[in-house]
């Protein structure tokens, strides 16, 4: 029984029990009492998915050992303990009022192994003794709820306990010296959290369009502890707070600064007419109207997902005063990108001309020839990205030495000089597919080993600009895939044979032809896959990924853009895939450019069928 550092039986029971609620049945994962009512059967508190389950913590019982005060502390971590109360008194008084659980989150591969320190001789009994936790950390997360994924790295702490007297006189086991957070297994953490995307407008759009953009966080599935809020006040609350640091770089919230919750909120859902009221402090009074309706577009975008209820309208009040509302229905405007809006095609590349599949058919519709000279096929291509607004579109030649871009809705001639040209002597090491960004910006990776470099062109045209990316270290961009919303870089990166899959932010410093770009804090998105072969931006804040796990077979999952995965994000295998390619609107099919089947498709709750025997290069606008 118990959480699963304590499966192989070999550890003595801590001395408490943990209480489990769901679902109106009352059970018990300890042995210590038992349930007045309802059946009785163990409960594993570290079980994954089950976010129904409330697990409760009691205090260790007298007497308790070094090692049962040590294992009975980690595992109530893992409980819906409210403000952690029964935690800390496996703590002494000083390091129990000392103690920051907020303060963020250790993930491991597994729940902690404690390991007991070496036996002390019998001629003085101990006073004082130290524990030393381990495990493979794989991620962290921080006080902002930012999740940060790592390589699996070897997790070491110590816990020092001494002996407290205690209320009634006797002399009991308490740790004095305990790191503040929390440390979790992989299981406990998915079941006590969820990732949620807050939504900031991509800055500079202040005056302009406006481009939201997701900012994935993690809040607790049902009251976290230390605030005693619900999933949707705690996301609400951390959205208030402001975008992580990360992100903060290249984002701006229309919140006034200082802007919290009404003082006492805990609860916030939607009435009967799905309207959610949000009560705001004096500092939100400071908005103007357009400023709050765009904090009220932050919030419809923030809860989309999260609410069982579909929100239908924010209502942001100061006191019993109303200071904006904003409908579902008048979101249109606060777009990611500069699409069309029309129904989104798909295309790709059939012996050098550039082919499109009508939007409306989702995949299945008689691809024709696009309109101009990509179409033609004149100057055989091997790559292709087209613009979001479906205009144009960019060319990558069959020997991937030059880049060209055309009209696709216009007859006319590719230019005499091509506007990027790779100079590597292998095909390999010439021009990447390309990629468009919401802004309308054209990028594309030169990946001659000579003089590798990431270039943009604005609006598609003009001198490519060589865009600076100070974390590289040396390596090489293999391909890159941009956001709608312009201030994130997915790039896959060569490393000593491999590829890994990184994203970048985005920063841009000035305006117009003089704008100078650069692609900073590049971090890890999916460091367990070795080997990744493919990677599309899927909706606003996740990505799709193709890759290897090490000494595994290819899979197709999805991640999210701060890098945190599920398994329930593993999608049906498919065989030999090459490229991969989602849309914004997660309704549109997923597809894939395969060795074996050619083009094929995935739906909504369907299996992968064959599209087009023939072709590659398949893409969605971006």
């Amino acid at each position: 029984m118990g959480s699963d550092r304590r499966r192989d039986g070999r550890r003595r029971r801590a001395g408490r029990t943990t209480a489990v609620l769901g679902l109106g049945v009352l059970l018990l994962a300890g042995c210590g009492s038992m349930p007045v009512v309802g059946d009785v059967k163990p409960v594993d508190a570290s079980q994954a998915g089950d976010a129904q389950v409330q697990v409760y913590a009691v205090p260790p019982r007298d007497g308790a050992e070094p090692g049962e005060v040590v294992d009975g502390f980690l595992e109530s971590m893992t409980s819906d303990d409210p403000s952690f109360r029964t935690t800390r008194t496996y703590l002494t008084q000083d390091a129990a009022r000392t103690w920051r659980p907020a303060a963020g989150t250790t993930v491991l591969a597994k729940a902690p192994n404690r390991n007991a320190p070496a036996p002390r001789g019998p001629e003085t009994e101990a006073t004082d003794t130290t524990y030393t936790l381990s495990g493979q950390k794989v991620a962290e997360v921080d006080a902002q709820s930012s999740y940060q994924p790592i390589a699996p790295a070897d997790y070491v702490q110590s816990l020092h306990l001494v002996r407290e007297k205690s209320a009634d006189g006797r002399q009991e086991w308490r740790i004095s010296s305990v790191p503040d957070g929390l440390v979790l297994g992989q299981s406990d953490f998915k079941r006590l959290y969820r990732s949620v995307n807050t939504y900031y407008f991509a800055a500079g759009s202040a005056g302009g369009p406006a481009a939201l953009v997701a900012d994935p966080v993690y809040v607790r599935n049902r009251t976290d502890p230390v605030t005693r809020m619900d999933a949707t006040t705690q996301t609400i609350r951390t959205l208030l707070d402001g975008p992580t640091d990360w992100l903060r770089p290249v984002v701006d919230s229309s919140f006034p600064a200082g802007t919290t919750l009404q003082k006492g909120v805990t609860s916030l859902a939607p009435d009967d007419q799905n309207v959610l009221k949000v009560p705001l402090n004096k500092e939100a009074a400071h908005a103007t109207r357009s400023a709050c309706r765009r904090m009220a577009a932050q919030v419809l975008f923030t809860l989309r997902d999260l609410t069982s209820a579909r929100v239908e309208q924010v209502e942001l009040e100061n006191g019993r005063k109303v200071l904006c509302s904003l409908g579902a229905e008048e979101t249109t405007g606060f777009t990611p990108d500069r699409g069309s809006g029309s129904p989104v095609g798909q295309y790709f590349v059939d012996e050098g001309k550039v082919l499109r599949i009508p939007g409306s058919t989702k995949g299945s519709g008689e691809p024709v020839p696009v309109t101009g000279p990509l179409g033609e096929g004149t100057r055989p291509m091997s790559a292709v990205g087209v613009s979001r607004d479906e205009e144009k579109a960019a060319g990558v030649t069959a020997d991937r030495g030059r880049l060209y871009v055309a009209s696709i809705v216009e007859e006319g001639e590719l230019p005499a000089e091509a506007p990027v040209v790779s100079h590597a002597a292998a095909a390999d090491n010439r021009l990447s597919a390309p990629s468009w960004d919401g802004r309308g910006d054209l990028w594309v990776a030169d990946r001659d080993p000579r003089e590798p470099r990431l270039l943009r062109l604005v609006g598609g045209e003009g001198t490519p600009q060589e865009v600076d990316v100070p974390g590289l270290g040396g390596e090489r961009i293999e391909a890159l895939r941009m956001s709608a919303d312009g201030v994130r870089i997915a790039l896959l990166v060569g490393e000593k044979g491999h590829r890994t899959l990184k994203i970048g932010r985005v920063e841009r410093v000035g305006s117009g032809a003089t704008q100078q770009v650069s692609v900073q804090d590049l971090r890890q998105a999916a460091p367990q896959l070795t080997d990744v072969t493919a990677v599309s931006w899927s909706g606003r804040g996740r990505l799709v990924v193709v890759g290897k796990e090490e000494g595994g077979v290819q899979q197709v999952r999805y991640v999210q853009a701060d890098g945190s995965t599920s398994s329930s994000e593993v999608l049906p295998g498919v065989n030999q895939v090459e490229s991969i390619a989602a849309a914004d609107d997660e309704l549109l099919p997923l597809m894939a450019d395969t060795m074996s089947d050619g083009i094929v498709k995935l739906s909504p709750g369907d299996n992968w069928q064959t599209v087009l025997k023939k072709g590659t290069s398949l893409v969605y606008p971006g």
